[in-house]
């Protein structure tokens, strides 16, 4: 970690970074950890290789006709939603630095992120048409509350691949960068939300996913809530008093 940026990087690129029960796991225990740490003030999710995440690795696992009633319910609960789930709740900004395609469940992974950078060399693919099965991961929750669901169920239904410009077009990357410079992009990114307002951004972060769910009146007493919440921090004292100094703040994350 270095000024209190959390990197998680997936690194099976012979394997274009496809999530194995494992590495999921793995992947969720880190960014609980990276919640729960006061020195963690923003996480990064990048990958290596060609790819960002191939998806879920479906290797080695028993074929769904040999499963139970049951089974492939309580493995997407506990899998691929799980991991959706920890992204969207964790408690500090995430940053998805794309460095190339983010199929199936990867895509979805990236959707979750609060911010999307994408290299130019990136894709996006809801591949999961192409193998005759249902969007997991949360993405027809994910898809239609970014563009709509109209483009949602076109970039389902086709499984096309998505261009990182095209992404950007429809607003499901915020900005699309030349390979080379998608790790500096992302650093001065998370360097920058690092040194802003920690608890302040956690109840932006949590107010915004919260709308999506609820209606005004709900939207608009937990956004009181929350500024009641954070008048209490020392960041927001920090904050006031320096615009009555006329000066730049300097936020600790507390």
């Amino acid at each position: 970690m270095t000024h209190h940026v959390s990197w998680i990087t997936l690194d099976r690129p012979e394997a274009m970074n496809a999530l194995a029960p494992g590495h999921r796991d793995h992947l969720i225990r880190l960014l609980e950890e990276a919640s729960a740490d006061a020195g963690t003030r923003a996480v990064v999710l990048t990958a290596t290789g060609r790819g960002f995440c191939a998806g879920a690795d479906l290797r080695g696992g028993p074929p769904a006709v040999d499963r139970a009633p049951g089974d492939v319910a309580r493995v997407i609960r506990q899998g691929a939603q799980r991991l959706i789930g920890a992204v969207l709740d964790c408690e500090k900004p995430v940053i998805a630095a794309v460095n190339g395609t983010a199929a199936g469940l990867g895509a979805h992974l990236a959707y979750a992120c609060d911010l999307v950078l994408a290299a130019e060399s990136a894709r996006f693919i809801e591949v999961f048409v192409r193998r005759g099965l249902v969007p997991d991961g949360g993405g027809a929750y994910l898809l239609p509350r970014l563009i709509g669901p109209q483009r949602a169920k076109e970039l389902m239904f086709f499984g096309d691949s998505l261009t990182a410009a095209d992404a950007h077009r429809l607003g499901l990357v915020n900005r699309v960068v030349p390979d080379e410079e998608l790790e500096k992009t992302a650093r001065t990114w998370a360097e920058r939300l690092a040194s802003g307002p920690t608890r302040s951004l956690a109840l932006t972060k949590q107010l915004v996913n919260a709308s999506l769910d609820s209606g005004r009146a709900t939207a608009f007493s937990a956004e009181a809530a929350a500024q009641e919440i954070n008048m209490t921090t020392a960041d927001a004292g920090e904050g006031v008093t320096a615009f009555a100094e006329r000066r730049g703040p300097e936020f600790r994350g507390h």
